[in-house]
């Protein structure tokens, strides 16, 4: 399209400039294609307004950031530099004659925290801020605080494709909203649901397939990351023919390769770009009139409790994939193919997720201290920072010491501030610099800041390598940018010193330290997460890791970026953070106590020696523990400890209350009360004594339950012939006496105990074989008597069997011979 070309955003322009001329804000809501981005900040040029100040374009990404001053310089026939600069990480082009500048919504912040009255700048321009990043939000809430007490005259213009206007307007005090109708040209859509347990690649490269042979035009295929892209373009390579073009987008590739991808096919060839989320909107890929949306995208989610951010796919939002559909019909009518089911589309979120309500908020809790606001919501955002995420954020920079106890700058926080690094990181290079390693340091921070540099590989220390020797521009300059981070900090820029890295690591992140939990690959950190590598990478037999980067859940984190650490140097770094514990635990295996010095980094161990069992009550309390978890059948039982506990439920049975429970459940979960103080100074099961556990059950009776049960339930009964038999509690039915026939003669009524319940009776021959249940002895010398006296006389002859056993004497003998 020539760069002068018509564009609908040209209708727009006289209502926006009018109402910037009588106003400080306005919000600018204009659909993807209507050219907001290069025609807006052209027409604000000449406003009487703004004089000779420049005006600031604030872009997403630094691809976009490019794109947009490229388009701009071409339409007024300049090269980028003069009047249209760029200012971003790396390839910033500015000179004296730049009245625009492009710079990424990171580099405005620091911008303005450098320069709060932004002097010379008369606009602010935040394009597509529908995206929400956080870079975003805590620039225009900084604007927003500058234009109220610095700089009443400052214009602030958010623009965006799928904004709702109406808060950001509300926000930047009832700000009019300027509103223009695009032009967007029809897009079909298809549906072509994804079977969920098909790799996405393998669909996506099928859809893309399908799509190239139903439509002419070239393809823009969104997939969440830069794995799924690079295993979907290999399923495409030799499928697609040799007149079409595979061209991958995302972050992580150096500027060149970003430029071929988003640069339109030559004559009579066609392109399948493969991308992120990053090719959603400010961008325009001439010849593209194919969408393939996979309806999924890779969002940051932090985790406050543990510190930590880590990627996890989603689905994308109803705003993402609508954006991503108008990609198809920005020059000409399009189609766009997504791989759900056209149904599933109303269930999507909305907008995505505003990254401020999701993100570790260490680094904007630090430029507000840098503002001099120590409570970041007491700045106008449009939605408020969460408390917790901002409480994890004040406490780790108090750990950093970049803030004081009440949240204002330090000295050391200053010198983070001055580094254009997470705070982390900066960290890392402050205190490197301290040792003579800042060079190396700040390598290490470059390679995990700028994905894709030094390759891919998880081991950092094999990136840094790898990135010190890489050719091409981006290395080159992200080198530069390395020794002049190591200089801020007050190290040597041009030391190439080698330093081990994961000591280096460990300065930016203690709190993920890992040890190997045993089984190759598998590792859990400091702060309490597990992570994982594949069991056949170098780092999966390492001991000790520092784990820089996580992705996936909770449950199955993949670590992505790490470096090997000796133990001596965790110990060397963190004297005042490990703890010495000393601990008694129960081995189950060996029925035994077993003490040990285990030395700690929050869930890292770092050794550990045995000790002797201390022989105190605390011992006892894990020895009685660990033999509940074994079953009470495991106690020295005797037959009189049996009966003991027999008679106590026997009573507890009938009467209730005051008699305690003692079922096997309740003796077991008290375990450690009634018997813990009579096992102290035993160390085994096998040091437990019949004598303990009795100690420990009769303590469980009062002295008047004591007595009480002594004659409400005795051990013995004495029968007619003097002799004291003992009583069996435990048999089903309730208290048994098992007793000699003949031993009960003359006895009229039936034995009882206690208040009046009567025993059963298990009635024996001589030979002590039963020959009898009963709970009526007199009703049994009435009735079966006759019976069992005709069966067992002829058994037993010497033994009395009489017809009225009322008559005859008890007795424990049998007849004298010759009788």
């Amino acid at each position: 399209m020539p760069p002068n070309a018509p564009l609908p955003i040209d209708e727009a322009l006289p209502e926006l400039l009018a109402v910037l001329a009588r106003r400080n804000a306005a919000v600018l809501v204009a659909p993807p294609g209507a050219g907001k981005t290069t025609r807006v900040p052209l027409a604000l040029l000449d406003a009487p307004w703004l004089g000779t100040a420049k005006i600031v374009l604030l872009e997403p990404r630094r691809l976009a950031a490019r794109a947009a001053a490229a388009r701009m310089a071409q339409t007024l026939g300049e090269r980028v530099g003069e009047t249209v600069g760029l200012r971003v990480r790396l390839g910033s082009k500015v000179s004296a004659r730049t009245r625009i500048e492009v710079v990424t919504e990171g580099v405005f912040t620091r911008m303005i925290l450098d320069d709060p009255e932004l002097s010379g700048i008369g606009a602010v321009l935040f394009d597509e801020f529908h995206e929400r990043s956080l870079d975003a939000d805590l620039g225009l809430a900084l604007a927003i605080d500058a234009q109220g007490g610095l700089r009443e005259d400052l214009r602030i213009l958010p623009m965006s494709a799928t904004l709702d206007g109406a808060r950001v307007a509300a926000l930047l005090g009832e700000a009019p909203v300027v509103r223009s109708e695009g032009r967007a040209y029809p897009v079909e859509t298809r549906y072509l649901p994804r079977d969920p347990d098909r790799r996405i690649e393998d669909a996506m490269a099928e859809a893309v397939l399908r799509a190239l042979r139903a439509d002419p035009g070239s393809v823009l295929a969104f997939l969440p990351g830069q794995g799924e892209i690079l295993r979907t373009a290999e399923r495409l390579e030799g499928k697609v023919g040799a007149e079409v073009e595979i061209a991958p987008l995302y972050g992580a590739l150096d500027p060149a390769a970003q430029d071929r991808a988003v640069s339109p096919a030559p004559p009579g060839r066609r392109k399948v770009v493969l991308a992120t989320s990053i090719a959603e909107t400010s961008l325009t890929i001439e010849g593209v009139r194919i969408v393939v949306d996979s309806g999924l995208a890779r969002v940051p989610v932090y985790e406050p409790g543990i510190g930590l951010t880590r990627l996890v796919t989603a689905r994308a939002s109803r705003a993402s994939v609508d954006q991503r559909r108008g990609r198809a019909g920005r020059t000409e009518p399009g189609v766009c193919w997504r791989l759900w089911p056209e149904a599933a589309t109303v269930s999507l979120d909305p907008f995505a997720q505003p990254e401020i309500l999701a993100a570790d908020l260490a680094g904007l809790v630090l430029d507000c201290a840098a503002w001099g606001v120590a409570d970041p919501a007491a700045l106008p955002f449009l939605d408020r920072p969460p408390a917790p995420a901002l409480a994890e954020a004040k406490s780790l920079l108090r750990d950093l010491d970049a803030l004081d106890g009440d949240g204002r700058l330090t000295g050391t926080g200053r010198r983070l501030r001055a580094l254009p690094l997470p705070p982390r990181l900066a960290r890392m290079v402050v205190a490197a610099a301290e040792n003579g390693q800042a060079r190396m340091a700040a390598d290490v921070a470059a390679v995990l800041v700028e994905r894709g540099l030094g390759g891919e590989s998880v081991d950092v220390a094999e990136r840094v390598e790898r990135f010190r020797r890489e050719r091409g521009g981006r290395a080159e300059n992200m080198r530069r940018l390395s020794a002049n981070w190591a200089r801020q900090a007050g190290g040597d820029p041009d030391s190439d010193a080698p330093a081990p890295v994961g000591p280096l690591l460990a300065l930016a992140y203690p709190d993920r330290i890992a040890r190997g939990r045993g089984k190759d690959g598998a590792f859990v950190m400091a702060n309490g997460r597990a992570g994982r590598l594949d069991p056949a990478a170098p780092l999966a037999r390492e001991p000790y890791l520092v784990v820089a980067d996580l992705a996936g859940s909770a449950a199955q984190a993949r670590i992505l970026a790490a470096a090997a650490i000796e133990r001596e140097a965790i110990e060397a770094l963190f004297p005042d953070r490990i703890e010495a514990v000393s601990e008694v635990v129960f081995d189950a295996s060996a029925k035994a106590l077993r003490a040990r010095a285990r030395r700690r980094l929050g869930a890292v161990g770092l050794g550990e020696r045995t000790l002797p069992v201390p022989a105190d009550e605390a011992s006892a309390a894990i020895l009685a523990r660990g033999i509940a978890g074994l079953g009470l059948d495991a106690l020295p039982w005797t037959p009189a400890l049996r009966q003991w506990l027999a008679r106590v439920r026997f009573l507890r049975a009938a009467e209730g209350a005051p008699w305690p429970d003692l079922s096997d459940t309740a003796l077991r979960e008290s375990l450690g009360d009634w018997l813990g103080p009579h096992i102290v100074g035993r160390n085994s099961l096998d040091a437990i004594s019949a004598e303990d556990l009795g100690h420990g059950l009769f303590g469980l009776l009062d002295w008047s339950l004591r007595a009480r049960m002594e004659a409400e339930a005795p051990t013995h009964v004495e029968v007619p012939t003097g002799s004291r038999l003992p009583i069996d509690y435990e048999a089903e039915g309730g208290p048994v006496l098992a007793v000699r026939v003949q031993e009960l003669f003359g006895l009229d009524r039936h034995p009882v105990i206690g208040g009046g319940t009567p025993l059963v009776l298990h009635l024996t021959s001589p030979a002590q074989r039963p020959i009898q249940i009963t709970r009526d002895l007199p009703g049994f010398w009435r009735g079966s008597w006759a019976a069992v006296r005709s069966e067992m006389r002829g058994r037993y002859p010497r033994h009395p069997w009489p017809e009225d056993p009322l008559a005859e004497p008890p007795t424990r003998r049998a007849k004298p011979r010759g009788m």
